[in-house]
């Protein structure tokens, strides 16, 4: 199993697929990661040299901000935004949609489980 970036990538998948469970990753940056190391797109983890692996890792390490440095810097935008106090940095702190969806029907993921509201029997 490889080890890049601090996370253990999948053997049997491709390299394009594995390098995105790597946070920060996607897709778009997978591939042009294995090309700028000139490895085939087909080519599978467990098929690697450990050359070809030092090369993604110093590759990722050069060029990418990814998992605990990328994580960090996002919670401390966000805690900006809050210590702030903007609309955004309001919706953060109350748990609510920061992007402008509704929330009188929707929302059920951000704002938890319905609560009934006490008091309101027959």
């Amino acid at each position: 199993m490889a080890r890049i970036a601090g996370v253990n990538i999948p053997t049997n998948k491709r390299v394009v697929i594995a390098l995105q469970y790597i946070h920060g990753i996607g897709a778009k940056n997978a591939e042009s990661i294995v090309k700028r190391v000139n490895i085939p797109l087909e080519r599978r983890v467990n098929e690697l040299t450990d050359a070809e692996v030092m090369q993604i890792r110093e590759t990722i390490d050069r060029e990418y901000q990814v998992e605990g440095d990328l994580r960090r810097e996002v919670s401390m935008n966000v805690k900006r935004l809050m210590d702030l106090g903007c609309y955004r940095g309001l919706r953060h702190r109350r748990s609510l949609p920061v992007r402008g969806q509704r929330t009188h029907t929707n929302a059920r993921t951000r704002k938890g489980p319905a609560k009934p509201i006490a008091g309101k029997r027959k």
